[in-house]
């Protein structure tokens, strides 16, 4: 059974049963009534029948002899009854009003007051009973002890037909009943019409989880109203389908960087591989002979084992800062820190003019060592994707809570395509894998890797006049150098052997 279903038969049958009470309590309370108001009739026209059915016996009339005047403005229906019965409740007197002498009396029961079988009182009040005759006329009937003729004991029995009060109940069972039925089909019929459309929503509810189980995620549940318990359930739900669709496209993303990842790996440590192998190769087809082609060989063999060597460092750096592993922590003067790199860059690059501007010291809590490669990264992306001569700016300042540092170039800048993915690992402007075009696409991620271990963030803006900024914050350490720093979270510890194991591979190349 469905809850609409249940609902609605729970609703009718409170009403039904709430009808079906009113309907009892009016059908008594007015039989009460009427059946009070005939009493009263039967009790203000009983002096008046009991003196005129004595003047009868008095005067030795009979039943047809006898006439019965009423004060004016008494009214007894048709059919009533009058009569004078002994204490052995044999008939002294019987009259109908209005009716022929043959017409049935009713059928009383014994021990009426004024009779042998009463109880024994000087003063016996009146009884209102209830009384057929054989015609199956029902009566209410008053039975008053009365005396007859001065000396013997009796019973004046009046008896009112209820014809008209049992048609009048009758006719009111009639209009209950069908008042009844029709105000139970009307909220029946409204009552299904208000909880389908309260439970409408749950239907969509239905429908949206169908569709999502089909695995349509963008799916969202029809907004019903927060002010109801069902629109409170579809907010719900919908911030649930959102959450669910946020992680599953996290997962989806986390897992085409992964497959991104592997592949680009492989492209970069294939190469080297490759030219180690075919320089192998010539030593076996007679380089070992040749003095010179064997110190050619094994420069070569010896420069890409150098690249591999770097390339899976750089990769078992990113694990290190991707496991969250911890980094050293203590106060670093981060101006000494670029100033170093840039002097090293000016070494390395005396052809370009690389400018640096601090105006006061920069304390930042982390490790000197990473922070140092972060600039040496950033100066060595300046410097291999400007052309020849190209000037770098270098600047370092403070906002309220954090260190900003800037590389500025003025070269070719950052495609606005490429901004949002600049910072992950193997990615290049440049769709050639060649070195003389960018290197492996591993030293920016590397510098967002270490930034946000150091609790900053790392990006780049291009700039109005042509080249690119790239910038780094860091939060600022504790002026008394006592503030606590940053802690990187713990490993996970399923991701330890893993790390582990490139550190032997790391040791096991390097030997």
């Amino acid at each position: 059974m469905t809850l609409r279903l249940r609902l609605l038969l729970v609703l009718v049958g409170i009403v039904a049963a709430g009808l079906v009470v009113a309907d009892v309590v009016t059908y008594n309370q007015l039989g009460s009534f009427l059946y009070g108001r005939t009493d009263q009739q039967l009790a203000s026209s009983a002096p008046t029948a009991q003196r005129a059915l004595s003047q009868c016996l008095s005067f030795g009339e009979g039943a047809g002899g006898c006439n019965l005047r009423f004060p004016p403005g008494t009214s007894l229906p048709v059919g009533t009854y009058f009569e004078l019965l002994d204490a052995n409740g044999g008939v002294v007197l019987s009259l109908p009003l209005g009716e022929a002498q043959s017409a049935p009396a009713p059928a009383l029961p014994g021990g009426l007051p004024g009779s042998n079988g009463s109880p024994a009182s000087s003063n016996p009040p009146p009884a209102y009973l209830s009384a057929s005759a054989a015609s199956g006329t029902h009566y209410r009937v008053l039975a008053q002890a009365v005396e007859i003729n001065g000396q013997a004991s009796g019973t004046l029995v009046v008896a009112l037909p209820t014809t008209d009060i049992s048609s009048t109940l009758g006719h009111l069972v009639w209009i209950e009943t069908l008042v009844t039925a029709g105000v139970l089909l009307l909220l029946g019929a409204l009552s299904w019409w208000i909880v389908r459309r309260g439970l409408r929503p749950l239907d969509d509810m239905t429908e949206t989880a169908g569709a999502i189980a089909q695995g349509d995620l963008a799916q969202r549940v029809p907004d019903a109203g927060g002010g109801t318990e069902v629109g409170r359930l579809g907010v719900a739900l919908n911030t649930m389908l959102a959450n669910i669709e946020q992680a599953f496209a996290a997962r989806a993303a986390s897992e085409e960087r992964l497959r991104r990842f592997l592949a680009d790996a492989s492209h970069e440590l294939r190469t080297p591989l490759t030219s180690i192998r075919g320089y192998a190769e010539m030593f076996d087809r007679g380089a070992r002979d040749r003095p010179e082609d064997l110190a050619t060989s094994m420069r070569h063999i010896r420069n890409e084992a150098d690249r591999m060597s770097e390339l899976v460092n750089d990769l078992l750096l990113l694990a290190r800062l991707d496991q969250e592993r911890p980094l050293e922590r203590a106060r670093v003067e981060l101006g000494d820190v670029v100033e170093a790199a840039v002097a090293s860059a000016r070494v390395s690059a005396p052809e370009r003019a690389i400018s640096y501007s601090h105006h006061h010291p920069v304390a930042v809590e982390g490790d000197a060592s990473r922070l140092r490669q972060v600039v040496d990264n950033l100066l060595a992306n300046a410097s291999r994707h400007t052309p020849p001569g190209t000037p770098v700016d270098v600047r370092l300042g403070t906002d309220a809570t954090s260190a900003l540092l800037e590389v500025e170039d003025r070269g070719p800048g950052v495609a606005p395509e490429d901004e949002a993915r600049i910072f992950e690992p193997f990615h290049r402007a440049d769709d050639s894998r060649a070195r003389a075009t960018g290197g492996m696409g591993l030293g920016l991620a590397i510098v967002a890797a270490i930034t946000r271990a150091h609790g900053g963030s790392a990006g780049v803006r291009s700039n109005p006049a042509g080249g690119a900024t790239f910038w780094v914050t860091l939060p600022l350490a504790a002026l008394d150098g006592s503030g606590p720093a940053p802690e990187a979270a713990a490993p996970p510890a399923t991701a330890a052997p893993a790390v582990a194991d490139v550190e032997e591979q790391d040791a096991e190349l390097a030997s």
